[in-house]
């Protein structure tokens, strides 16, 4: 059947409109605009985009200068602290700073739940995520896990979003994301 045959079957012998005229395929190759990328707040730092808007398309770095911006001392402004029942203070970054953080240093990165597992008990829950970052020469993929109670749930989200977030900040430190804080844990 041509192209456009269909078309004036289904209008019924009037001429058919452009859109219908087209083969299905030119539709889905028409060009289509992408939605302009809403500028970062002013008191967001350069590391984290500063007023500059995010890449949204396009591999536009090779992979080494993504790792080297990853490397990157975080901002103390970015870093939000967190006092466990034993008194020791830890340090992290939230997981939505991270994903920012790599939207802008790395725009084409990918991330996925690789695994989850409750553990024989019951009582907690492990979760293994993998951050995949590409370049212009390489991609390179790094795979952690988190892990979360599902008895002493106090805080705010559920054991498996818990333990979700843990392993992709854990998965972004060993992509070199705000490893510093592990190292001043040692100090």
């Amino acid at each position: 059947m041509a192209p456009g045959a269909l078309a004036r079957i289904l209008v019924g012998r009037r001429a058919a409109s452009p859109l219908l005229a087209r083969p299905f395929s030119a539709k889905a190759r028409a060009p289509r605009r992408a939605p302009e990328p809403e500028p970062l707040s002013e008191s967001e730092d350069d590391f984290a985009g500063g007023g500059q808007l995010a890449p949204t398309e396009g591999i536009s770095k090779p992979l080494a200068d993504v790792l080297k911006e990853l490397g990157k001392r975080v901002p103390e402004s970015l870093i939000k602290t967190r006092v466990e029942d034993n008194g020791f203070a830890l340090k992290y970054i939230p997981w939505h700073i991270a994903n920012k953080i790599l939207n802008v240093h790395a725009p084409e990165w990918s991330g996925e739940v690789r695994n989850i597992v409750y553990s024989s008990d019951g009582k907690s829950v492990s979760v293994v995520y993998r951050v995949t970052l590409h370049g212009t020469d390489a991609e390179i993929y790094r795979e952690a896990t988190g892990t979360a109670s599902v008895a002493e749930d106090t805080g705010f989200g559920d054991p498996v979003q818990k333990a979700e977030g843990m392993a992709f900040r854990r998965a972004c430190a060993r992509l070199g994301l705000g490893l510093h804080l592990y190292h001043e844990d040692l100090s």
